[in-house]
């Protein structure tokens, strides 16, 4: 626990700047999806792997132990990390470029895809499935992408 406690404490600001405010909110969402790719590039640079989330993998092998409090932890880092997108979200629908009016559903549901993709870049041993994050992510907020310029 004292191991998750440091490395949440190491990634927190980082995310911070990721999420902060002052950006706007999709940058906010496209930065943390490149944050990911990035951090699992180094991961496979360091161990000759993609690894995926390491509490969700974490948590999968610790989730039917006895002692929960291991489990308690790492559910609390999660919805740490949720909150960020439901902060994001929010700022995007008031701003009008989405439709959430129930910010804390949607980023449950783009929380879920996110890990999704890292579970299944890990399976594959493949960054590649992760530059589907941006895109995704969008398509589930309903963002629309701007049209190609007529020449």
């Amino acid at each position: 626990m004292a191991a998750l406690d440091e490395n949440w404490q190491q990634r927190r600001p980082e995310l911070d700047a990721i999420f902060s405010s002052t950006v706007p909110p999709l940058e906010r969402l496209r930065k943390y999806c490149e944050f990911g790719y990035r951090f699992q590039a180094e991961i496979r640079e360091k161990h000759g792997c993609v690894l995926g989330c390491p509490l969700f993998a974490l948590g999968s092998e610790v989730c039917t132990q006895e002692d929960h409090r291991l489990q308690v932890k790492i559910q609390e880092i999660l919805e740490y990390k949720r909150k960020y997108m439901e902060t994001a979200i929010r700022d995007a629908h008031a701003a009008g470029l989405v439709n959430a009016p129930d910010p804390a559903a949607k980023s449950r549901i783009l929380f879920v895809y996110y890990q999704g993709l890292q579970t299944q870049a890990r399976i594959q041993n493949n960054l590649d499935v992760l530059k589907d994050a941006i895109p995704g992510t969008y398509e589930l907020l309903g963002v629309k992408t701007p049209e190609p310029a007529v020449a």
